[in-house]
């Protein structure tokens, strides 16, 4: 059943993108369309035009061309979603919205226009600006302890991630980053006092190890190294 779907929603794309038509947008329109549209905390959607084609960037894709319906409405099959440009009556602020499949009548502002230099927590942290990447994190915690974009196993596994590819002072830095999200968990310790050992570091292995097995008295791997550490210094 499930390959059905999938073939149809294929089909149904390749139909639709052979359809896409060509508009002549105006400067002004591009003008007040291109940028950035803030998907979620921590992603953005990049709208650009290249010879008067609309484009998007979206999820590490470069070049999204999506589907133009009319001179108002284009389907992102990445998305899998009918979008227009709005503008909020009162605010005046730009939105990418997405239209419902039940009332395309209906307006919703999901996806708000922010600076073409707005960064979202993850850039921060791809351009080593750790500071500002934590304080972004620490906002979307504010905001919404429960966000999946903060999930203690999420951040863990970006810092693990720059770990096999030997950046170990680069995971330092998004370990730190979970530490402070999540200041009563053993687990955020044992990763840091790790990538500290894999960069050299034995004395703060040894204290974020120790802080592990302080709040965890099972972790073996923590109290193996606090044994061997305390030998070797006292």
């Amino acid at each position: 059943m499930k390959t059905k779907a999938i073939l149809f929603s294929l089909f149904f794309i390749v139909i639709l993108s052979s359809c896409s038509k060509n508009i002549d947008y105006s400067e002004e329109y591009i003008e007040q369309t291109s940028g950035r549209y803030l998907y979620n905390h921590d992603e953005v959607i990049d709208v650009y035009y290249k010879d008067k084609t609309l484009f998007l960037k979206w999820k590490g894709a470069e070049k999204i061309k999506p589907v133009i319906i009319d001179d108002s409405i284009f389907f992102v099959p990445d998305m899998y979603t009918k979008l227009h440009f709005v503008q909020h009556p009162k605010t005046k602020k730009r939105y990418l919205s997405k239209i419902s499949k039940e009332d395309e009548n209906l307006i919703s502002y999901d996806y708000l226009k922010v600076s073409d230099s707005f960064k979202t927590p993850r850039m921060y942290l791809k351009n080593k600006e750790y500071k500002k990447a934590l304080a972004g994190y620490l906002e979307i915690k504010k905001q919404d302890s429960t966000s999946v974009l903060i999930e203690e196993r999420l951040v863990n596994s970006m810092g693990y991630d720059l770990l096999r590819e030997n950046k170990a002072e680069r995971a330092i830095e998004v370990f730190k980053i979970n530490v402070a999200l999540y200041p009563e968990s053993s687990n955020v310790y044992d990763s840091l006092a790790e990538a500290y050992l894999k960069n050299g570091d034995s004395l703060q292995a040894y204290i974020n190890y120790n802080k592990s097995y302080e709040m965890n008295s099972d972790n073996k791997r923590a109290k193996k190294y606090v044994d061997t550490y305390s030998k070797k210094h006292n």
